[in-house]
């Protein structure tokens, strides 16, 4: 039997409802749908499968469908990537530039599913490790950024950044963020980052409000080594993973991030440009702030 995950927001009542009509779709086309477990109660859906919210819950599905906001497709992504299971996102957010489609799309991404018309992108990611003294305190990866930041608002973070093993420069600043491509569009784009078109392989790295002359963001290659060290006479650091696992970094630790031993897999419905998808996501003004009329008068 066929079978999908369905992941959703269910804090929303109507994404507990739109959620309601995937799974009933999908049931009506064969598949076994899988819901979370802490997500069955809220929606009420006689004849699906409730599994824990582990590296296992989405072994063996052909699909997961993530109904939400970017955090809801990020949650999607900790699931479908230990198996390499596809990753279906429908926007029910603001923004949701991970999403593959929109709300007035739910319904012929559910047909597509069905008759297999889609495509899969691989996205790179990153892993991540921490440690102090030689000892490992933290190991996890990332879709869209690893970040470092000061524990205490009111201190600066004394960070030193090397890259393959060679010390680049030493910052004084609120933290620093490594991100993929995929994310370039997110924290590391309010960092000040570049943005980077997904089918680039690289690694980005954005001081964040560095007070220094040289605080350029890096893009760096994507086998690249990159190490943040924070210095023994800082404050304390704060390890946060696509803003969604987090560790407490004492002074002396350090955090290396590298290419992600295993992607994400995005299932994409249709070709299209991703020039297109920048300007819808951030309504940007093709035609110039004046408009073309004005342009050429």
């Amino acid at each position: 039997m066929r079978e999908a995950l369905l992941v959703t927001h269910t804090g929303k009542r109507a994404n507990t409802e739109h959620a309601r009509t995937v799974a009933q779709d999908l049931g009506a086309a064969g598949f076994r749908v899988r819901v979370l477990a802490e997500e069955a109660g809220d929606l009420e859906l006689p004849g699906t499968v409730a599994v824990p919210a582990d590296a296992g819950a989405a072994d063996g599905v052909e699909i997961v469908f993530a109904l939400g906001g970017d955090g809801t497709l990020l949650r999607g992504a900790e699931l479908a990537r230990p198996v390499g299971a596809p990753l279906m996102g429908i926007n029910l957010g603001k923004v949701g530039f991970l999403a593959e489609a929109e709300i007035g799309d739910l319904d012929q991404a559910v047909k597509d599913v069905v008759t297999r018309s889609y495509t899969v992108d691989e996205r790179m990611t990153i892993d991540v490790t921490a440690s102090l003294n030689g000892e490992l305190i933290a190991e996890s990866w990332a879709l869209n950024e690893v970040s470092v930041e000061k524990g205490d608002r009111a201190r600066m973070l004394e960070v030193m950044l090397s890259v393959e093993g060679r010390g680049l420069s030493r910052y004084g600043c609120d933290g620093m963020v490594v991100a993929t491509p995929t994310g370039s569009t997110a924290y590391a784009l309010s960092a000040g980052g570049p943005v980077v078109w997904p089918d680039l392989e690289a690694i980005i790295v954005c001081p964040i409000s560095a007070h220094a002359l040289f605080s350029r963001p890096l893009v760096v290659a994507p086998t690249s080594t990159i190490s943040i060290g924070v210095e023994p006479y800082t404050t304390f650091a704060v390890l946060c993973c696509d803003g969604r696992r987090v560790w407490d970094l004492p002074p002396g630790s350090e955090v290396t991030v590298r290419r992600g031993a295993l992607p994400v897999r995005v299932a994409r419905l249709r070709p299209g440009s991703f020039t297109d998808r920048l300007v819808a996501k951030f309504a940007l003004p093709v035609d110039g702030w004046r408009g073309a009329g004005d342009a050429k008068s």
